[in-house]
């Protein structure tokens, strides 16, 4: 074999000579700054109740910054993870800021299309648009879009009203937005009967 087959340099070879070039550096620059240090005599020795001690510390320092740093995160993320919580998606809030748009007879004639072609989750969803718009409509409750039918329901119990019909609607809702409930005609029907109750207060 010929002196010019074997290879001259390779990635590898010159990685290493480069870390231990790097190496070399950082040992001359700390050696630089050895006459800075005191000089220690041999006897001399940390007690360990003082080791004890700067661990301690080291740890309560430690566990401080990360209670720091998770506080800070919570503060931000807290609103996603709340939302996310309570079980409120984008796609519900934009539904219901567009729903908010139509009037009360616009939505329960949509309502009633809605169940004469036998969707009777879309006829119970407007229902629920519906009694959203009338508590928008008779200043009970301003329209929202963030708020969760939950907070909406802790709202509506401090006006001392019957809570029951709302409670039909809304419930009715969360099964639609985050169940696989089959609406049929009788919860249409129980809906229905919770909206005249609402509509006659």
């Amino acid at each position: 074999m010929s002196a010019d087959a074997f290879e001259k340099t390779s990635w590898v070879w010159q990685s290493s000579q480069f870390q231990q070039q790097v190496g070399e550096w950082f040992e001359y620059q700390l050696s630089r700054f050895d006459w800075a240090l005191p000089k220690f005599s041999p006897q001399w020795s940390i007690s360990p109740w003082m080791l004890k001690l700067l661990n301690f510390i080291f740890w309560l320092l430690l566990g401080l910054f990360v209670v720091w740093v998770g506080w800070r995160l919570w503060r931000e993320l807290r609103p996603y993870f709340n939302s996310w919580l309570a079980g409120h998606n984008w796609t519900n809030s934009q539904a219901k800021t567009a729903e908010s748009e139509l009037s009360v007879d616009q939505l329960l004639t949509r309502s009633q299309e809605f169940s004469r072609q036998g969707n009777y989750r879309q006829a119970c969803r407007y229902l629920y648009f519906a009694m959203l718009q009338h508590l928008h409509g008779q200043g009970i409750l301003p329209h929202k879009s963030s708020r969760t039918d939950g907070e909406y329901l802790q709202l509506l119990r401090m006006f001392a009203i019957s809570i029951q019909p709302y409670e039909t609607l809304m419930t009715t809702h969360e099964q639609l937005c985050f169940g696989n409930a089959e609406i049929s005609a009788d919860n249409y029907q129980h809906c229905q009967q919770a909206y005249r109750e609402i509509s006659n207060t």
